[in-house]
């Protein structure tokens, strides 16, 4: 908790002021076993009915100020603990968009998002809880006892021997079923991701007909969670029946000592009552503190799991170079790239050099690299060995922010977001004019698509842009990184889901631009780069090929197998 409790500052006035009006609260909850006490033995005792309504005047006073002080100190503990929740949400956000791509990589994107949801709602509803009940608990339980000493000292050694005896009872049951829970969320956990595997990947369970075998494993896991969860559970429910033994034990011992002094003259009637109701609000605070440190037991555990991402420092040192006049130029110098947890490198001595302006096409099967090596650009991953420059400077020596900016990425995953067109096009840039976004448009082959809407830009797109046909949607991430206007643009596998014909109006409406950026095109498809400048084949990470489509096609073993599976009437002309 201490690595996340940075962001309570600010909150200071709300984490004093929430317990002080449950404390206040409680001290006025002490005062009513007493004023029952004086409506029994002076009221209905002497039959005094003024009395009796008096005091229960009192009481209903007593319950309201109560009332108050319970929902401020609520009011108070939930702006405190929503209010870092939400910093620490925020701060966790920032934190995570700032890693580099080999550590979320390595992290964990479900994990990330467990922490980002459930792990810092267990914490605030932790910081809620600590900041109502951590003091009241024990302020109620030994002021109780406080109280029975202050009307007979010997009724209360009564209380000194049973609290401990609850203590153990309910600590003893806490600490036997936590790791029980922890079991149980692991449980739930392999349901969840059994859940999420199943409905991400229906279409192929119903492909190959594996439907029953699926319900079959999951309704094993389901079982297992069952089978868990009534363990913890029948051990948990033993607190009540065994403290309501404890305690009724106690009160028969309060009564039989209570009875002795009432009958001697010693106490009254009123005050045993007082006495048993004190008891009675010792077990209801013990259980009470018991399921608050359960949830103070989750919160720090969830808390452990953020500040171990907030420890993560970004292996990426930015550069401090704010040239904003690129050229476009890329060079490759002896590259080497290696993932995270990889025994081989993904990419083996990379060289070659990249014109403005220059189209440059990546071929290769799949796994060959060619993802890879793009990413090597913009600096979403970097080179483990070998330099790659742009304009004659290590990437390394830019700024991010000011590198990313002249390059425009379209991924092999066409992602939009939801909203309009528009807004998803001014991600882009977001000062693009009118006349800019129709222009992207345009050139991206995806004027048509936006004219055929109703709305046109204002157009809705639904999350992921599932309203869209996967051709639409790449044809639309095109237009965003070209609203940039970037110097070099990266197409990587952007156009697998376009026809033959509107790739080829893509590339050359690229081609015709009035300033055409250094255009990098990833693609399995040999039609695709077969016009490129330069031509680079990728094997397993190496580069053995490169050189133009008709070069290749008479030196490149690779590039011609390729090409020949798919287009093979091309082998029978030339036999």
């Amino acid at each position: 908790m201490k690595r996340i409790m940075r962001y309570m500052r600010g909150y200071e006035k709300q984490c004093i002021l929430g317990p002080l009006f449950k404390l206040l609260e409680a001290a006025l909850e002490l005062l009513v076993p007493l004023v029952v006490a004086s409506i029994v033995d002076q009221g209905i005792g002497l039959g005094n009915r003024s009395y009796i309504v008096q005091m229960c005047l009192v009481m209903i006073s007593l319950g309201l100020v109560g009332l108050a002080c319970s929902v401020t100190a609520q009011f108070f503990a939930a702006r405190a603990a929503v209010g870092f929740c939400t910093r620490l949400r925020h701060a966790l956000l920032e934190h995570i968009l700032g890693l580099s791509y080999t550590q979320i990589d390595t992290i964990g994107t479900s994990t990330l998002i467990t922490r980002m949801t459930s792990d810092v709602n267990q914490v605030q509803s932790g910081v809620n809880l600590c900041l109502r009940l951590l003091l009241r608990s024990p302020f109620v339980v030994f002021g109780a006892m406080i109280m029975a000493f202050t009307i007979d000292a010997q009724a209360a050694l009564v209380f000194v021997g049973v609290i401990p005896v609850l203590c153990v009872i309910v600590f003893g049951i806490m600490l036997i079923t936590m790791p029980k829970y922890k079991q149980v969320q692991a449980g739930l956990d392999q349901v969840t991701s059994a859940t999420r595997q199943n409905l991400t990947g229906v279409r192929v369970l119903r492909a190959f007909c594996k439907e029953d075998s699926e319900v079959e494993t999951f309704c094993g896991k389901t079982q297992e969670l069952t089978r868990r969860q009534l363990l913890a559970g029948r051990i948990s429910a033993l607190m009540n029946p065994v403290t309501y033994v404890v305690i009724n034990f106690a009160i028969v011992i309060l009564v039989q000592v209570g009875a002795l002094k009432v009958d001697g003259g010693i106490l009254t009637q009123g005050l045993v009552i007082a006495l048993y109701n004190y008891m009675s609000q010792i077990l209801v605070e013990l259980i009470k503190m018991a399921d608050l440190i359960i949830n103070m037991t989750k919160a720090a555990a969830c808390a452990d799991r953020i500040g171990a991402v907030l420890e993560v420092k970004n292996d990426q040192q930015d550069g401090t170079s704010q040239s904003r006049s690129l050229r476009g130029a890329v060079e490759f110098r002896n590259v080497c790239a290696q993932y995270a947890g990889a025994g081989e490198p993904s990419l083996t001595d990379i060289s070659f050099r990249a014109e403005p302006g220059q189209t440059v096409g990546i071929i290769g099967g799949t796994g060959s690299g060619k993802t890879t090596l793009v990413n090597l650009i913009p600096r979403l991953y970097d080179a483990a060995q070998g330099q790659v420059l742009v304009d004659g400077r290590d990437v390394k020596e830019y700024e991010m922010e000011v590198l990313r900016r002249e390059i425009g990425v379209v991924p092999q995953k066409s992602v939009l977001f939801q909203g309009t067109i528009r807004e998803n096009l001014l991600w882009g840039n977001p000062d693009a004019t009118e006349e800019d976004l129709w222009q992207a448009l345009k050139v991206a082959q995806a004027e048509e698509v936006v004219k055929g809407k109703n709305l046109q830009l204002e157009e809705p797109v639904e999350q992921g842009g599932m309203n869209f046909s996967g051709g639409q949607r790449q044809r639309l991430t095109i237009a965003r990184a070209l609203v940039r206007k970037p110097k070099i643009l990266i197409l990587d596998d952007s156009a697998s889901a376009l026809d033959y014909a509107t790739d080829a109006k893509l590339r050359m409406a690229i081609r015709a631009m009035e300033q055409p950026p250094t255009t990098f095109i990833v693609s399995q498809r040999a039609a695709s780069v077969r016009f490129a400048d330069e031509i680079l084949v990728l094997d397993d990470g190496c580069m053995v090929g490169r050189g133009t489509h008709d070069e290749l096609l008479k030196s490149c073993p690779v590039y011609q197998e390729i090409y020949y599976s798919q287009f093979p009437k091309e082998v029978t002309g030339n036999g």
